[in-house]
């Protein structure tokens, strides 16, 4: 099982869009609300070093932003 952690806000768009794209393919995934968690926020900003939404992790891949190709080539679904 892949390791996904995805550091969203409620009104992100693209966070929607990278949450959609994780339940059609069937991905597990952990989600943070930034806007709630200022542990959580740290962190992402830890990791990233941006302020922005979404910021996915994959296994240690920092993905800043819903870049579809990224998240799909970090997961090995582009083979």
């Amino acid at each position: 099982m892949v390791d996904v952690k995805i550091y969203t806000t409620p009104t992100c768009p693209y966070c929607v869009m990278a949450k959609e794209f994780f339940r059609e393919k069937n991905i597990d995934f952990e989600e943070f609300n930034v806007a709630d968690n200022h542990d959580k926020a740290e962190e992402m900003v830890q990791k990233s070093g941006q302020m922005g939404v979404p910021v996915i992790d994959i296994e240690g891949t920092i993905i800043v932003g819903f870049d579809m190709h990224k998240v799909e080539h970090a997961l090995g679904l582009d083979k």
